[in-house]
């Protein structure tokens, strides 16, 4: 008896599945050089990039450091010739100065020789230089002051008044150069500054504000410790023209001071001299305990410098 598989096969023919010949797939042709593997670093320790970077470095470092230390050592020239500063001074400065002791003199051998070591061709200006036994950055001892020179200092000083009209007048009856009421700050604008002196009254100094960086380097920048701020006009114009100086103490306690002229003569330039003192005296500071004056020299425009004793104390 038959089953039911077997009926199940008679009914479906068996059908031939084709058989599909598989063509062989080429493979790429490989690349002529393969690319180099990149070197792979570490984030950190001996085998990091920066590790082996400075290790590089190094290296190429000694080895320079090798080659320099197998060259032949160069010989040394001669060593430089170095001149003293009196033999880079001009042949009339060196004639000058050979009349020059190194030894203090007396004031008045001293104004002589410096009289008669003046080299230049022109007018010279005789200075002073004191050098203070003060502390500048001490209030009490920042000193400043103002002296008026018997002789006068042989210059034409031009003096500038900014001032009230009516004290603009007297100013220029006075002698002033330049004495203006609001038109003087068109000067200022323009950036002349063509005096030497500069006076005003108190009312006018705020109007003078805003030209104190024109006119606080050059020391035109009127000061009541110098006489400049005043309502006495006409007595500072008519001492700016006699001859009436400022001083002060510089950042190293020195008084640097122009004198008067060589023209002058020893006895004119004495009573100037004299009269400097006697006003440097008077503003000895009373906190100074030591020696108030260290030292004194003289001398003339590009001239040599002589040491004067010092009997100032």
């Amino acid at each position: 008896m038959a089953t039911k598989k077997d009926a199940k096969e008679l009914e479906t023919p068996e059908v031939e599945t084709p058989v599909v010949e598989e063509t062989p797939v080429e493979a790429p042709e490989a690349e002529a050089e393969a690319p180099a593997e990149e070197e792979k670093f570490a984030k950190a320790g001996k085998k990091s990039k920066k590790h082996v970077e400075e290790v590089k470095a190094e290296e190429e470092r000694q080895a320079r450091k090798a080659e320099k230390a197998a060259e032949p050592e160069k010989k040394a020239g001669p060593k430089p010739v170095t001149r003293s500063r009196l033999e880079r001074r001009g042949k009339k400065y060196q004639e000058a100065a050979k009349k020059v002791e190194k030894k203090a003199y007396s004031l008045t051998d001293a104004i002589k020789l410096a009289i008669e070591t003046s080299t230049v061709k022109f007018d010279a200006t005789v200075e002073m230089h004191f050098r203070l036994g003060v502390d500048p950055r001490q209030a009490d001892q920042n000193i400043r002051a103002t002296v008026t020179l018997p002789a006068g200092t042989g210059k034409d000083v031009r003096v500038a008044v900014f001032a009230p009209l009516d004290l603009a007048k007297a100013a220029k009856a006075a002698g002033a150069d330049i004495a203006e009421d609001e038109e003087f700050t068109k000067r200022l604008d323009k950036e002349q500054l063509d005096f030497d002196v500069l006076i005003s009254t108190p009312q006018y100094m705020p109007k003078l504000g805003k030209y104190a960086r024109l006119l606080g380097p050059k020391g035109l920048m009127p000061n009541p410790k110098a006489g400049t701020v005043t309502m006495d006009i006409e007595k500072a114009v008519k001492e700016a023209k006699a001859g009436k100086i400022e001083y002060r103490v510089d950042k190293q306690a020195i008084v640097h001071v122009g004198l008067g002229k060589v023209s002058f003569g020893a006895e004119k330039i004495a009573e100037n001299i004299n009269a400097f003192i006697d006003s440097l005296k008077s503003q000895k500071p009373a906190s100074i305990k030591g020696q108030y004056v260290k030292s004194v020299f003289i001398s003339t425009t590009m001239g040599p410098s002589i040491e004067v004793e010092n009997i100032y104390n």
